[in-house]
C-alpha cells in the first residue's frame, strides 16, 4: 500500500526524496532509457510507494499539435497542413508534422518522440486509430481526431471527412449529361473508405443516367500519378475504349492525361477527364481540369478546432463530420 503523508505527491517531491533532479524523474515517467539502472529502480520504488499517478493534461495546453500522415508526398497533404496550422497558430500552438509511411518502425519512433515531450492533441490523416495506439494516447491523456479515416477507427474518436459519394455522383452525372455512355472510373485503393465512397457514387451516377456498370471500365489505382497513367493506358487499349474517365483523384487524372497523350489522342477532344480533390495545379493543367473540390484545408481547420476543444474538456457532440464537396467545371470534359 502506498504511503500517505497528507501532502500532494509531485514530481518535485519524488525528485527530492530520491536525491535526483526533476528532469530525471520525468525521464523515468516517460520511459526514457537514459537513466542509470540503480537510479531508475530507486525512483520507480518511490513512485510505487507514494502511489504516484501522472496527472491528466486535459484543460491545459502544451503548445503543440501533432499532425501525422501515412505519406507527405502530395499537395493534398499540404492543404491539410495549411488548415491545421492556421487554427493551431491562432490558438498559440505549434504544429509538429510527421509521416509514418505505413511502417510499424516509423510509428514506434513517432510514439517514442511523443512520450518524450508534451502535445495537446494528435490528428491522424488517412489512417486508423487502432486499439494499441488509442490505448497509448489515452495513457498519455492526448485526445485524437482522424481525418479521412481509412476505415472505421477501433476507438471512439471524432472523424472528419468529405462527401465522397455525392461528389462522385456529381462527377459521373456531369459526364452522363454531356452524352457519354462509356464512362470509365479509375478508383483509389479498395481498402479506403473514400475510395469505396467514390466508386459507389460512380455506380450510382451511372444508374441515375440509365447506364450499366461495365467491369472492364473500372480500374484500381493508388491515388498517384503513375497509377493513373497505367490505368489510363489499360483503358485506352480496350477494343472499345471509354470516351470519358472519372478518376478518383486529381493526381490520377493527370496520369490519365499523359496516357491519352501517349496514345496519340487529346483531352477533351477524344477523351473527357474529371478528377477529384481540386488541388491547386488542377486549374493550371492543360486543359484545366474539371474536378470535385474536396475542402481539404477546411477539413484540417475543423480537425484542429475539434481537437483543441477536447483539450479544454469539451464533449464532441458530432463524432463523424462530412464536409460538402463541389463539382468545379473547367475545360477537360466536353460533349461526346
Amino acid at each position: 500500500m502506498g504511503r500517505s503523508t497528507g501532502r500532494a505527491v509531485t514530481i518535485t517531491s519524488i525528485a527530492a526524496e530520491a536525491g535526483v533532479s526533476v528532469p530525471t524523474v520525468s525521464r523515468v515517467l516517460n520511459g526514457r532509457s537514459d537513466v542509470a539502472p540503480q537510479t531508475r529502480e530507486r525512483i520507480e520504488r518511490l513512485l510505487r510507494e507514494h502511489d504516484y499517478r501522472k496527472p491528466a493534461r486535459r484543460g491545459t495546453r502544451a503548445g503543440l499539435v501533432d499532425l501525422v500522415f501515412n505519406d507527405l508526398d502530395s499537395p493534398w497533404a499540404l492543404e491539410i497542413v495549411r488548415g491545421v496550422e492556421e487554427v493551431a497558430h491562432g490558438s498559440g500552438a505549434g504544429t509538429v508534422v510527421s509521416a509514418v509511411h505505413g511502417r510499424g518502425s516509423d510509428r514506434r519512433q513517432w510514439l517514442e518522440n511523443l512520450r518524450d515531450r508534451a502535445t495537446d492533441a494528435v490528428i491522424l490523416v488517412m489512417s486508423d486509430l487502432d486499439s494499441e495506439l488509442g490505448a497509448e494516447l489515452a495513457r498519455l491523456h492526448v485526445p485524437a481526431v482522424v481525418i479521412d479515416p481509412a476505415g472505421n477507427p477501433a476507438m471512439d474518436v471524432p472523424t472528419i471527412g468529405a462527401t465522397n459519394w455525392s461528389g462522385a455522383v456529381a462527377a459521373t452525372e456531369h459526364l452522363v449529361m454531356l452524352g457519354h455512355e462509356r464512362i470509365a472510373h479509375v478508383s483509389g485503393p479498395p481498402g479506403l473508405w473514400c475510395s469505396r465512397g467514390r466508386l459507389d457514387g460512380y455506380r450510382a451516377g451511372l444508374a441515375e443516367g440509365g447506364l450499366e456498370v461495365r467491369p472492364e471500365l473500372v480500374v484500381a489505382g493508388d491515388f498517384d500519378y503513375l497509377s493513373g497513367f497505367e490505368a489510363g493506358t489499360t483503358l485506352l487499349r480496350l477494343p472499345q475504349p471509354p470516351t470519358a474517365v472519372f478518376a478518383a483523384s486529381d493526381h490520377m487524372a493527370m496520369g490519365v492525361y499523359e496516357a491519352v497523350r501517349k496514345a496519340g489522342r487529346r483531352v477533351p477532344d477524344d477523351v473527357s477527364v474529371v478528377g477529384f480533390d481540386d488541388l491547386p495545379e488542377a486549374q493550371w493543367a492543360s486543359p484545366p481540369l474539371t474536378t470535385v473540390r474536396q475542402p481539404l484545408a477546411q477539413m484540417g481547420r475543423m480537425a484542429a478546432q475539434v481537437a483543441l476543444r477536447m483539450v479544454d474538456g469539451e464533449t464532441v457532440q458530432t463524432p463523424r463530420v462530412e464536409l460538402a464537396t463541389e463539382l468545379v467545371v473547367r475545360e477537360s470534359a466536353i460533349r461526346a
